[in-house]
Formats: C-alpha cells, structure tokens, sequence
C-alpha cells in the first residue's frame, strides 16, 4: 500500500526532527523544508507531490498565510495544517480563511497532530475520490444513488430499508463484515432523508486513542487537557443539521458508552473542561462488524445503548454472497483507478474475470477495491490479466490455497495413492479445507457450506473422535 506523503515547513531543525521522528515509525513518508519558497517551488514542480502540508505560521520569507494563498492560486489542494506559538489563534485563523484546512498551537501535542493529519487525509482521499467518479460518470450528477453499485437481493433490501427510513428520526445500526460497504448504506441514508443538505461527518472508532476520542466527539475547553491550549468543537456540533456516522461503535470502551448513551437520551453535549450543555441537532447512524447482541452478553456492551442504537437494524450481506456484484463493482473500481492513476486499463481478462468471481473476498467490497486498484497500477497492457491480480508470493498460505483450488487442482483432494477418495473422506477432507479458509469460525463455515450450524458441529465432532483431528 502506498505510504502517505507529508511535506514539513519549519526553520526550526528541531522541530523538523521531532516531526520526523514521531511520523516516520507511523508509517509515513516526509520530506523536509526550511523555508516556503523552496517547499513552493516542489510542489508545483511535480503532481501529487505530497498528501498533507504541515507548515509553521511564521517562516523567514513567507508567511503560512501567504504559503496558503499561493498554493491555492497555483492550483494546489493538498491540505494545509498550520503550526502556530501564539497562544492567540487569530492570525492562524486568517490562514484557515485563506484556505488552510487546519492548524495548531505550540508546544505540539503530538496525538492532536496526528488526529489533524489522519483527517487531512480522509479529506483529500474523499476529494480525489469525487474528481474520479466525477470523471467515470461524465461529470453528471447521479443523485442519491451515486457510488452505490448492488443489484443482489439482500443488498437491494438493505439499500430499501436505508431508503425508507431516511427521514425517521430513530437511529439506525448497520451491521455487516469489514469492508462490506456500511459507509455507503450510512451515506445513502443521509442522501436520501432531510438532512442530505447537512453536512455528514464520519469517525472511526477504533482508529482513534480512546483519550483523544472522547475530545473528537464532543469537544474541549482551552486548558482541559495537555495540548488543548485553544477550545474546539466536536463532531456532534460539526454535524449539526446533518448526520454523525459512528462507524465501529462497538469498539468504544464502557466510559464512553454510557456518555454516549446520556448524549442521545438528552440530545446535549458538555464540551470538556465545561460545565455549560449545549442542545445538538444531529441524526446518529452507527456500524459495527461485531455481534453487538453478544458483546453484551459479554459485558463488553452496554445493554440500553444497545437497545437505544439498534431501532432500525440494517444488516449487509458479505461479498461472497453478492456474487452477481462482483464483476459490476470491480468494472466500477477499474474505471475510477485508471481515471485516478491517469492509465488506459480498460478491462478483465477471461481468466481474471474468473479469478475474481471464484475469490473468497474476505476482506469483501475493500478488499476487492485493493486488488483492483493494485492491478490497475502494475497491469503493463490495455486489459487486467490473472497475473496481475494474483501475487502468490504475497499472498498469505490459506490463500495460495484456495487459488490452487480455483485453478483446478482437485487432485489433492479427490485422489490419494492414485485411488479415488472415498465420498465420505472426501467431504471430511472439504470440511477441514473449508474450516481453514475461514481460520476455524464454524458458524461461518457452516454458513458458506450451505449446512446447519449443528449438523457441522456433529460431523467435527466425529472427526475429532475418530482420531483425525481437524487441525
């Protein structure tokens, strides 16, 4: 995957120093300036030279004000973030004016940078990613239904029910596997009720320290923690007149459930470090890949806010139950990429085409994205072949697995001495292949094997028993 750019502006080596040092280890690229003009210079040279800017306010020949009037005059977009010392944020305020998407006081809390830079990101992918659909539908605003590519029954049911409760005030939980498309159903929802002219904001629960996600959702006080040295709104005030989508809910700790349980009983918010309420006008949506019925079984979810969130559940079929989904959505992903990537991939092999209809997905509609948009880069012709999406030497050993499986090797299974298999060690044999795809959840395997859940666990059973253990 492709490393996140950052460019540093500071005359200050150290500062320099202690940027790199913190978002190097994170898996970031940086390249360092001393001053604007030059950091200027770089990125007109070259498109897409970096991914965020972060800039002090105040460099020997330019201004961060003036850095972000001339980016935007020569038609750079990289989001800006704007260190500033002044304990008074005006002057950094011009910058966000001007066009800078966000700044920050010194001394730096480094988690609140980090938070700043992720959302940068978030913003200039969702950007890029309008410009492209723009592109593949001939710049024509499809409405609603824009991005939302399913014609599968269980999907079009829960695209129907998001549809028909749109404009109801109850909150709404969608459920479904990582990468399943719980997002696009959250948007969907936001597009198709009142709010759609509201802003709709999004978060990541677990992707954010829970000491920090507490402050992205309901706000701060200046002084309420260290490095909160301006005051902030939250995500719940951002919101306002729209839609907030809690996605991973079920990843909150038990503190911050039961105050986000007061907040959607009471429809207020208390900024940290205040003791003033502040009513909030906000449609909540939330998402989950857990069983949120057993994580309260557990004690690891609150029971009332369960109940509270689950007024219209809305659960999302995986990948591998969509399968007339497979090539339309891969056709879509291949025309966004090549139009992102500036290339001329224009199809599927018959080989390909058959690859990723056999695929497991499970990672579902994100993975298959991935490999699309992996072979769209390294595709060398006018059309995906089945080289270009099957890396076996990076594929993990289940997988190589299934694609010796789905290339026709059913020797290892059907023959064993050069003698047919009896029928009976044959499925035994399919059961322990089947279970290993899935890393031995026998709910799911039950469920892909089209058999009922207690019949698997009886035939396991007598494996285990008959000394042939499943592992």
């Amino acid at each position: 995957m492709k490393r996140s750019k950052l460019v540093v502006i500071d005359d200050d080596p150290d500062v320099q120093d202690l940027l790199v040092g913190f978002f190097r280890p994170k898996g970031f690229e940086l390249v360092t300036f001393d001053d604007a003009e030059e950091a200027l210079k770089a990125l007109t040279s070259t498109d897409d030279f970096c991914d965020v800017i972060i800039s002090d306010l105040r460099l020997p020949k330019m201004s961060g004000v003036e850095l972000t009037t001339a980016l935007l005059e020569k038609g750079i977009t990289t989001p800006l973030v704007i260190m500033t010392a002044h304990r008074s944020a005006e002057v950094a305020l011009e910058a966000i004016e001007a066009g800078a998407y966000d700044f920050v006081v010194k001394p730096l809390h480094f988690p609140q940078l980090q938070v700043s830079v992720e959302r940068a990101l978030h913003f200039s992918r969702m950007r890029d990613e309008n410009q492209a659909l723009r592109a593949v539908v001939g710049g024509n605003d499809a409405g609603p239904m824009q991005g939302i590519i399913g014609k599968a029954p269980k999907f079009l049911r829960a695209l129907d029910l998001a549809k028909r409760v749109s404009n109801s005030t109850a909150h709404v939980l969608v459920s479904g596997e990582s990468g399943s498309g719980k997002e696009v159903v959250a948007k969907a929802i936001h597009q198709f009720g009142s709010r759609k002219k509201g802003p709709f904001v999004a978060i990541n629960c677990s992707a954010i320290p829970e000491n920090l996600l507490e402050a992205e959702l309901f706000g701060y006080a200046k002084g309420a923690f260290t490095g909160a040295v301006e005051k902030r709104i939250g995500l719940f005030e951002e919101a306002g007149g729209g839609t907030l989508f809690l996605d991973e809910i079920g990843d909150l700790s038990l503190p911050l459930q039961a105050k986000l349980l007061r907040v959607l009983q009471d429809k207020k918010i208390k900024r940290l470090g205040e003791n003033q309420t502040r009513a909030i006008d906000v449609r909540v949506v939330s998402a989950t890949h857990k069983n949120l019925r057993q994580e309260v079984i557990e004690n690891r979810f609150r029971e009332d806010l369960f109940f509270r969130l689950n007024v219209i559940p809305i659960t999302l079929p995986p990948l591998r139950e969509r399968k007339e989904d497979i090539m339309p959505l891969s056709e879509f992903f291949l025309k966004k990429h090549a139009a992102l990537n500036r290339v001329n991939v224009k199809g599927f092999s018959k080989s390909a085409t058959e690859y990723l209809l056999k695929s497991m997905w499970k990672g579902n509609v994100r993975e298959l994205e991935n490999v699309v948009e992996r072979a769209v880069v390294l595709c060398k012709g006018s059309s995906i072949d089945l080289p270009d999406l099957n890396f076996e030497e990076d594929m993990p050993e289940q997988t190589k697995a299934s694609v010796e499986f789905m290339d026709g090797d059913m020797s290892r299974f059907v023959v064993a001495d050069d003698k047919i298999l009896p029928l009976d060690e044959l499925i035994n044999k399919y059961i322990v292949y089947a279970l290993s795809l899935n890393q031995g959840a026998k709910d799911r395997t039950a469920k892909d094997l089209g058999v009922d859940r207690k019949t698997l666990y009886r035939r396991v059973r007598e494996m285990e028993q008959s000394g042939n253990p499943i592992n």
